[in-house]
């Protein structure tokens, strides 16, 4: 028989006899860390931070669930769709669609109390890469896409101010780069394959900005971790070098440069619309 986590009273009268937080109330609402949602009763994974959504509900929102994580029940009520854990049954929530919220339709409303949450900083098969290639939200698009990729986070490094915000950036005194954090699995995908895809889905030419976004937090750049991804960088530019390309993009040592993660209304930008870059796309350099 499966030991499941001894609950608090309260997680009873919300897990096992499905009762309801107060709304705005619980720890995860309006929470956007990167990681896994698990659930509180038996620690199976739930939700991906990656399908999280501001619905406004004060619940936590995702607009997917792990496969096969989550059952849905109908209500007694019959008017609403109860969604459970699949391995305890525990109560979650409820999922609601056709609210038009995301592009998958779909809002899984969750009582924080209802989960655990477990970042990717805890997991150590996830490693961290930083790109600047003109606006965030087209780096990020490509990389999300990317199979071995967990999540790719938009924000800003490589300036002299803290927590600087994006009003700042725009003001371009901070001395800040729009940059592009991205998670990922090294077993699945190389750094040398992220930097390949980094310089195919820009222009590393251009000097003084990307596309039509001119200035100087729209610069191309890679922060470093090591002296391994410096050399890898290295290697590639100096082969497109000698295709004749002259690479603008600049090397950066992360370990001097912070990186503060953008404002939420930044995150997940194309996807949560369901369109594409206006400036970034795809072309096969390698």
């Amino acid at each position: 028989m499966q030991k499941y986590n001894e609950l608090t009273p309260e997680e009873i009268r919300v897990i096992e006899n499905k009762g309801t937080e107060m709304p705005f109330s619980g720890k995860y609402d309006g929470f956007y860390e990167t990681g896994v949602y698990h659930c509180r009763k038996c620690n199976i994974p739930l939700f991906s931070s990656i399908e999280k959504f501001d619905s406004g509900s004060g619940w936590p929102s995702f607009d997917d669930s792990i496969k096969g994580a989550v059952k849905e029940i109908a209500d007694a009520d019959g008017r609403r769709v109860e969604i459970v854990c699949a391995n305890c049954e525990g109560h979650l929530g409820h999922v609601f669609r056709g609210e038009y919220l995301t592009p998958k339709n779909t809002r899984h409303c969750v009582n924080s109390i209802s989960l655990d949450f477990k970042s990717v900083e805890d997991d150590e098969k996830y490693e961290k890469a930083y790109f600047a290639g003109g606006c965030f939200w087209g780096i990020e698009y490509w990389f999300q896409k990317a199979e071995g990729v967990f999540d790719a986070n938009s924000g800003y490094m490589g300036g002299h101010t803290i927590n600087p915000t994006y009003r700042e950036i725009c003001q371009k005194d901070t001395g800040h780069i729009e940059t592009v954090e991205v998670i990922y699995d090294s077993n699945v995908i190389s750094f040398e394959k992220l930097c390949k895809l980094f310089f195919e889905i820009h222009d590393p030419e251009q000097t003084n900005g990307q596309g039509p976004d001119i200035g100087s937090q729209y610069l191309s750049a890679i922060f470093t971790n090591n002296i391994e991804e410096e050399d890898i960088a290295t290697k590639l530019i100096n082969q497109l070098e000698r295709k004749g390309m002259k690479i603008a993009t600049m090397l950066k040592d992360a370990n001097t440069h912070k990186f503060y993660i953008a404002e939420h209304e930044h995150q997940n930008y194309y996807k949560l619309r369901n369109s594409k870059p206006y400036c970034h796309s795809y072309t096969k350099k390698f």
